[in-house]
């Protein structure tokens, strides 16, 4: 890859070293990049135009114009000092008095560079200029037509700083709308990003920015609607946007942009939004109000996440499927619902009643279950098979005659439970306290019991229970 030393047209100062990439376009849209002006052409040194990306050699001194032609330095006055402006006497149409010196002594001046008439009318010098003074006159239309008259510039500091402040502003076009915003706003909330790539001033992975409007802004082909809510993010680190906008379209605008603290933000926000925003105790309610209790109710597979049911009827319910994770149901008549593979995990169910229930491969991991009811005394048997009940307090239950075989109840808490005839083949009971428990007739024949806790036992345990 090559590189070239490019300068301003009819300037010799202020020259910039850049990569040439794959084509004339991308290098005149960084040479447009590092001096602020649309470039629109390439020069050597010797006045010829550049058409294509080839004809450049390492290490080439190229001049960059606009739409003005090429201007040739002299290379004669090398006695003039860098910062002396050498002006067209006869052409130019500054306001102001040129004349032409013939002494040394101008020449000698500190603060000096090379101008002529383009660049002193189009008003490219920052400051106002003062003409140094003439030794002597001349009428000669020939040599007042090719001399030049060396312009010492007033650099004025505050103008200077001025114009620092003015380059940190950038303007982009978005879909036709313009926005105003710094250039470390785009570049310090997310480095890596599409945006702070455009308009680094030092990064290794820049990107060239797009092409600039008539007003200089740049051009960004995307949606201002969605565009919007991310310049703000940027700006204060917060997302916020009006009720009308869809975040899904925010969500695609920021993985285009590639502001991915941002794409995390809004896909949550979009998993809390919609159809599966959990049902609330409202909804339940109004549900049983239209509904017979001894109709079936289907709630299969809705989210009920963290809802608060305490207390209510959800007799011969069906919540197959359904996702009951932090759900508050304590005091609920649970009787004959329908759980089978339901997320009732941290769920609180104290003191509630669940006869009958079917629960097989129920998710109650870390539930709270206490003082619940399970007994039917009309024979019906609870059905929790394979359940998962890791961590969960049962603590004081009535669970004679459950069925929990090959559930898990790792870590459980079964203290002072009622496991009378309770079906327990091949369960998981390894560090399950059941300490004040009773397992008359309880079935635990394949049982892991390791670390179990069995003490104070209501009625001891016979060898036939636990062999298979």
């Amino acid at each position: 890859m090559k590189r070239v030393i490019i300068f301003r047209n009819g300037s010799q100062v202020d020259g910039k070293v850049i990569l040439v990439t794959h084509s004339l376009e991308e290098l005149l849209k960084t040479a447009t990049q590092k001096f602020g002006y649309q470039a629109k052409k390439v020069f050597t040194s010797q006045g010829g135009e550049i058409d294509d990306i080839k004809l450049i050699r390492n290490d080439d001194i190229l001049y960059i114009t606009g739409d003005e032609p090429f201007i040739k330095i002299d290379q004669s006055n090398e006695n003039i000092a860098p910062n002396v402006i050498l002006t067209d006497h006869k052409k130019c149409t500054c306001s102001e008095n040129i004349s032409v010196p013939t002494t040394n002594t101008a020449c000698s001046a500190s603060n000096i560079h090379t101008h002529n008439h383009a660049a002193c009318c189009s008003g490219a010098v920052g400051g106002q200029s003062q003409v140094l003074p003439d030794s002597q006159s001349q009428t000669d239309d020939e040599a007042s037509k090719n001399a030049l008259v060396p312009v010492q510039v007033n650099d004025d500091p505050e103008k200077k700083k001025l114009s620092g402040k003015l380059q940190n502003w950038v303007k982009l076009n978005v879909g036709g709308k313009l926005f105003t915003t710094t250039r470390s706003t785009l570049v310090s909330k997310e480095p890596t990003s599409m945006l702070a790539r455009m308009f680094a001033e030092d990064s290794d992975y820049s990107l060239t920015p797009s092409d600039m409007d008539e007003t200089g802004a740049y051009l960004i082909d995307r949606s201002p609607t969605y565009f919007e809510p991310i310049l703000n993010y940027l700006r204060s680190g917060q997302l916020i946007y009006d009720t009308n906008v869809n975040p899904a379209g925010i969500l695609q605008e920021a993985r285009f942009f590639g502001i991915e603290s941002l794409v995390q933000h809004i896909e949550n926000v979009i998993a809390r939004s919609g159809d599966i925003i959990p049902l609330t105790r409202r909804n339940v309610i109004k549900a049983l109000i239209t509904t017979p209790y001894k109709s079936e109710l289907r709630f299969q597979g809705v989210n009920l996440a963290g809802s608060d049911l305490s207390r209510l009827d959800l007799r011969h319910i069906n919540f197959k499927f359904a996702c009951l994770h932090g759900c508050r149901m304590v005091g609920a008549n649970l009787s004959f619902c329908c759980l089978e593979r339901a997320d009732l995990s941290h769920a609180v169910m104290e003191s509630a009643q669940l006869v009958g229930v079917k629960m097989v491969c129920a998710n109650l991991e870390g539930a709270n279950l206490r003082c619940c009811n399970f007994e039917d005394s009309s024979g019906n048997r609870t059905n929790m098979e394979g359940v998962n009940l890791k961590g969960a307090n049962l603590e004081c239950s009535n669970m004679a005659g459950v069925n929990l075989r090959v559930a898990t109840l790792k870590n459980a808490n079964l203290k002072n439970c009622d496991l009378r005839a309770a079906v327990l083949a091949g369960a998981d009971l390894e560090k399950c306290d059941l300490s004040g428990s009773d397992l008359h007739e309880a079935n635990l024949r394949g049982a892991n019991l390791k670390d179990a806790a069995f003490e104070l036992m209501l009625t001891p345990l016979h060898m036939a229970q636990t062999i298979r």
